[in-house]
């Protein structure tokens, strides 16, 4: 176990890392610790440890906006946003329960940082976009033991390079962020979901695509096939379903809802969840529930073409012997196969004709050494990625090897 350092402010942070590397030590960046088993396994020679870090030091309800240090857990900071009637519209998955913890267990559903960091975004991704899409500024420490600043506290700014976008999903191998400000957006007052029986990929694929290119302002799309459908609530002993999900005010839900039922008339006839059986649906969709509780069984988080998702599922569950769900109207691939290994060169040449990238989310850390969590890179791509690296940690102090080797 690598030793620990402690760090309670900025100048901490900033020392921390000018020390590894004056040293010739990689850091281990940490808050919490609940995203250590997503990525490649860390070999380090130090922890960073971030976990006093805490504390939200701006938050301006009727603009929007709310800034946060990295390790402040997230659940403070979404019961702060639910007490004023918001949210964080991206809709984090808790990987917690997938990981193998307790869902919202003391401190396993994470901090904002991690959220930052892995940029995993819920259903709403389809409507509102990603973390990087919401992030507004953010503070932080390079790998050269520099603090900087990037973006702002008002959507429209200009000054310099986006930084923020360019750091979150980044796994915290670029820099070590210290302060995150992010957009936030009203809570919708209520929502409806529309579930409709259709056991054929091919028809789900259609179904999902005129319900998102309708007018209907679609929040959620998924197919769901049997088996999968059967284990998460409001569905018990379905067949296969499509779900799609509307929120807002109950006027125009309503009106919605005609007109989405009217767009899956040719798919078949349409039941409706209520507003709190919807929410406790898409949140079992976000949390991968339906693998969850299955040890280390490996998961892989596909995203492709939403065309092609349903029949890609679907191909890959029965070659492999496993199972799988699509969210974002088919472009993301939830598939859960029957053992600890990934077979990670059938999945990825399976991927390949539809475009796309796979990423290994749960599997034993040997799994993980060797197999490509993240997608591998290409030529272009990867010199790209490595100059990236370069110029914010030169070093190879931060998190290296988390995301590919040798960077």
């Amino acid at each position: 176990m690598s030793d620990i350092i402690a760090a309670r402010d900025d100048g901490e942070v900033a020392d921390a890392v000018r020390t590894a590397l004056s040293a010739g030590k990689t850091l281990e960046i940490r808050g919490h610790g609940s995203k250590r088993a997503v990525g490649r396994p860390s070999q380090t020679d130090l922890t960073l440890d971030l976990s006093a870090l805490t504390g939200v030091t701006l938050y301006e309800p009727e603009e929007l906006v709310l800034s946060a240090r990295a390790a402040t857990p997230r659940a403070d900071i979404e019961n702060m946003l639910a007490a004023s009637g918001q949210m964080l519209a991206f809709e984090p998955m808790d990987p917690a329960p997938l990981l193998g913890s307790p869902a919202g267990a003391g401190t396993t559903s994470g901090t904002l940082g991690g959220l930052f960091a892995v940029n995993l975004s819920g259903p709403r991704r389809i409507s509102h976009g990603a973390v990087r899409d919401h992030a507004l500024g953010i503070k932080a420490v390079s790998g050269r033991g520099e603090p900087f600043k990037s973006g702002g506290r008002v959507v429209k700014n200009v000054t310099g390079y986006d930084l923020p976008r360019l750091m979150a999903g980044a796994f915290g191998t670029l820099c070590v962020a210290t302060e995150i400000t992010l957009k936030v957006l009203p809570r919708p007052p209520m929502e409806e979901t529309l579930v409709a029986r259709i056991a054929s990929p091919e028809a789900a694929a259609a179904a999902l695509s005129a319900a998102m290119g309708s007018s209907c302002e679609v929040s959620g799309a998924a197919f769901l096939p049997e088996g999968v459908a059967g284990r998460l609530p409001g569905l018990g002993g379905s067949p296969a379903v499509v779900a799609l999900r509307l929120e807002g005010v109950a006027p125009s839900v309503s009106a919605r809802r005609a007109m989405l039922r009217a767009v899956l008339a040719p798919f078949g006839a349409a039941d409706v969840l209520e507003t709190e059986a919807s929410r406790a649906l898409w949140l079992a969709v976000r949390d991968v529930v339906p693998f969850c509780g299955l040890g280390e069984r490996a998961v892989w988080r596909l995203s492709t073409q939403p065309m092609a998702g349903p029949a890609l599922a679907t191909r890959l569950a029965a070659d492999l012997g496993g199972e799988a769900y699509c969210d974002w109207a088919g472009g993301l691939i939830w598939l859960c196969l029957p053992g600890e290994s990934a077979h990670g060169d059938e999945v990825r040449a399976a991927l390949a004709p539809h475009g796309g990238h796979a990423t290994l989310i749960r599997a034993t850390a040997a799994e993980r050494a060797r197999t490509a969590v993240f997608q591998p890179l290409d030529g272009a791509l990867a010199a790209l990625t490595k100059r990236v690296k370069e110029s914010f940690d030169p070093g190879l102090v931060l998190n290296p090897g988390r995301m590919h080797a040798g960077m």
